[in-house]
């Protein structure tokens, strides 16, 4: 089973490739068992969505 650092670095090469099926079924089954881990990908998901918006311009406007 992989460890928290070796799932936070897939988390992160989520975002820029994508992953193999192996490495995806891994992070899943690391997830499952990690809610530290897990909370790390949401946060992750919604710090990428903020800069997002930050960067197209749509930041605090509601939509």
């Amino acid at each position: 089973m992989m460890n928290c650092t070796q799932a936070t670095r897939l988390m992160s090469e989520a975002h820029e490739r994508e992953l193999t099926l192996r490495e995806r079924l891994a992070l899943k089954y690391h997830r499952m068992m990690c809610i530290g881990c897990t909370n790390y990908g949401k946060h992750l998901g919604f710090l990428r969505k903020a800069a997002r918006r930050l960067s197209e311009g749509r930041a605090g406007d509601g939509s």
